[in-house]
């Protein structure tokens, strides 16, 4: 078990061949709703899962699509930051949108927060998501030098 920002981490690394899998956790996103990581290491790369508006607490966030944009962004970053990574570190990106009417204004929040750092992505609209929500994000970012 190590401690790193006062999140107490008891997954154990997995090694594959030559590759080490490392799950992460932190307490400042909300916890995995299933049976899975809120994100994996491996060879460098950090494999975020999919994350919704929820709050670190697991609570809705309720209001506009940018209401719950920004909450999903401070979701990934916090995870990112648990991963030794960040915004700036992002690869890919991949969003689901139930209704793709939001995607202008989902869109807005994004251009706020990769101005510069544009990475790939791919904008899908979707039937529906887990949990009723109105939007989902998971990235491919490379850990920090």
């Amino acid at each position: 078990m190590f401690l790193r920002n006062s999140v107490l981490r008891t997954a154990p690394v997995l090694k594959r061949g030559i590759t080490t899998l490392t799950p992460v956790s932190t307490k400042l996103a909300p916890p995995a709703a299933a049976s899975y990581s809120q994100a994996m290491k491996a060879n460098n790369f950090v494999y975020v899962s999919g994350q919704i508006p929820y709050t670190p607490e697991n609570k809705p966030v309720q209001g506009s699509i940018s209401d719950k944009a920004e909450q999903v962004f401070q979701n990934v970053k916090n995870i990112l930051a648990e991963s030794n990574s960040s915004l700036d570190n992002i690869v890919k990106v991949n969003v689901f949108l139930a209704d793709m009417k939001n995607f202008a204004e989902f869109n807005s929040v994004y251009a706020k927060h990769f101005h510069t750092h544009k990475p790939a992505r791919s904008c899908v609209g979707v039937a529906s998501l887990p949990l009723n929500v109105d939007l989902e994000m998971e990235v491919i970012a490379v850990e920090k030098n």
